[in-house]
Order: C-alpha cells, then sequence, then structure tokens
C-alpha cells in the first residue's frame, strides 16, 4: 500500500465535489474549519456546479479529481459532501494519474466507491473521515483529535475506543482495515471496480437511514458474494436511523442474527462515518487489531503516513 505523507501546517487540501451538490452555507463553515486546523483549503473547477441531484458532469467531476490527484503542491483532498455520485467518475479514473505519494484521500458515505476504488484497486492508504459539510458542525461533529493523529502523524493512531462498542462476536485478530457505507459496497458486486478485498482483512460497515430488512438485504448479498467469507473480523458504525419505529427490529439485532456463525470477532456502534456524535477518523488500508472481548476495541497498529 502506498501511504500519503503526513500533513503539515499550511499544506494544501484540495476541496472535491465529486458526489451530490451540498448547502453553501455549511460548506462554508466547513471551508472555515480546515483554515482553523492549520491548512489552506484549495476549491477545485466546478465545485459549485450544479445538475440535478449530482455536482455537475461526470467528466467535469473526475477531471477536478485527477487535476488535484497530479498536483504535487496538493498534500491531501477532501470531498466537499455524500448523497449520490461518486461512482459515476469510476471509469474516468486512471491510477496511474496518482504517483507514488498520493495526496491523502478523506470521506465516506457516497465517497466509498471512491475509497474502495483507491484502496482496494490502486493500493492506496485513504481515510474514512469527515467530509466538508461535516466538518461545518465543529467537534459536535467529527473528532479532531483522531483526524490530526490520523493525518498528521507518522505514527500509529493506537486504540480507538469508545463508548457504546458492543462485541456481538469474541475474538482477537490483525489484518488491513477496508471497507465503507454498506449501500455502496453491496453495489460494487459485479463491477470492474467491485470490492474485492483480500482474504484476512477487517471488514468496516457504516450505514444511515436504511431499515432492518434492507440491511439483511445487503449483508446477505456480501455473504453470498463471499465477501465476509474473506474477513477475519468486523467493525460496524453506530447505524443512525436504521431501526424500525419502537426497536422491535434493529440494525444490531440484524447483524448479530446473521452474523452468530463469524468465526471472529465482531463489533457494533464503532463512531465513524454516519454518527450521532463526534466521529472518528480510521485509516482504511492499514493494520488493525479488532478486540471483540473484555473492552471491545479497534487499535490501529501501523502508521497511515510517511
Amino acid at each position: 500500500m502506498r501511504k500519503p505523507r503526513r500533513l503539515l501546517s499550511g499544506d494544501r487540501i484540495a476541496v472535491v465535489a465529486p458526489a451530490s451538490p451540498f448547502d453553501r452555507s455549511r460548506f462554508d463553515r466547513g471551508v472555515t474549519e480546515i483554515a482553523r486546523l492549520g491548512l489552506q483549503p484549495v476549491l477545485t473547477d466546478g465545485v459549485f456546479d450544479r445538475r440535478g441531484y449530482v455536482a455537475g458532469e461526470a467528466r467535469r467531476r473526475a477531471d477536478a479529481l485527477t487535476a488535484v490527484w497530479r498536483d504535487p503542491s496538493i498534500a491531501a483532498v477532501i470531498a466537499a459532501r455524500g448523497g449520490y455520485g461518486s461512482a459515476q467518475l469510476l471509469p474516468l479514473l486512471d491510477c496511474g494519474d496518482l504517483g507514488e505519494t498520493p495526496p491523502a484521500f478523506i470521506g465516506h458515505s457516497d465517497l466509498t466507491a471512491l475509497l474502495v476504488y483507491l484502496t482496494v484497486h490502486c493500493g492506496v492508504v485513504c481515510f474514512h473521515g469527515p467530509m466538508v459539510v461535516n466538518l461545518a458542525g465543529g467537534d459536535a461533529a467529527y473528532d479532531s483529535d483522531s483526524f490530526r493523529r490520523g493525518l498528521m502523524t507518522a505514527a500509529p493512531m493506537g486504540e480507538l475506543g469508545a463508548d457504546g462498542v458492543r462485541a456481538l462476536r469474541p475474538g482477537d485478530v490483525r489484518g488491513p482495515l477496508l471497507g465503507g457505507t454498506l449501500t455502496q459496497l453491496a453495489a460494487s458486486l459485479g463491477t470492474p471496480q467491485a470490492f474485492s478485498p483480500p482474504a484476512g482483512y477487517v471488514l468496516l460497515l457504516d450505514e444511515i437511514g436504511e431499515r432492518p430488512f434492507r440491511i439483511d438485504r445487503m449483508l446477505t448479498q456480501l455473504i453470498a458474494g463471499g465477501v465476509l467469507g474473506r474477513a477475519a473480523a468486523i467493525v460496524c458504525g453506530e447505524f443512525p436511523a436504521c431501526d424500525e419505529p419502537g426497536g422491535q427490529l434493529t440494525a444490531c439485532g440484524v447483524a448479530a442474527d446473521l452474523l452468530e456463525a463469524f468465526p471472529g470477532p465482531v463489533l457494533f456502534g464503532f463512531p465513524t462515518g454516519h454518527t450521532t456524535g463526534p466521529a472518528l477518523t480510521v485509516p482504511l488500508g492499514v493494520e488493525v487489531r479488532v478486540v471483540g472481548g473484555g473492552r471491545p476495541r479497534l487499535v490501529v497498529t501501523e502508521s497511515a503516513v510517511c
């Protein structure tokens, strides 16, 4: 895996819009937060474009992303927001544009399509972390400590434990962390950019607003597609707004039922991506340790930057 270099104060971070349009006031507050972190935000061509439910033509979005990948003055790339549209760019991208030391790429939700492309198909370490509209919420929306530790320190992040994380299955294993939003992982199967991780990896699953039967359907698809069969451990996010009213059917319950025979540790409630509180930034493509006994936790044992 190729690693980006660690971010330094004053580094240029490109803001791209590969998916949906965004609220301008939230966007502006998020850009201000980037500057507060000591980084220099650079708005890319077409970032304010609109075309229905996506942020402009696919070719223009792909060209903007390619341009910052090729620009040696850009140390990181962060998405404006998720929504929909990132997968439209995949046929228009080329791993060869990334170079030996690619910029750090940060995002989640619909950006999972690009996270999978970069980690699994291009061999580049990325970050399951906030987007610009999340940064707008400040400390209530994202965890600035894990953002800084992951992107600005050339050392393993160490333990990323959190209150509310529970173990659905026991175990203690290590492997490279890969994954993202469940909807996008399932939708990728059968495509040239499918989520096809190596054996022994740790699967990260995130989701929001999907009813329990839909969670069941997508997990069943990943099981049938052999994706879960190659995993050594599974780390599920909080899955907010995924429970039925009244709580009789829950996303956690569905995961517990479907993964009852899974041979490794399974955690649920890890706060990254879609969360009800500050979201942790987690590197994808580096080795982690998952502990499913005693105090359930995720430990990042390898530096994500160089």
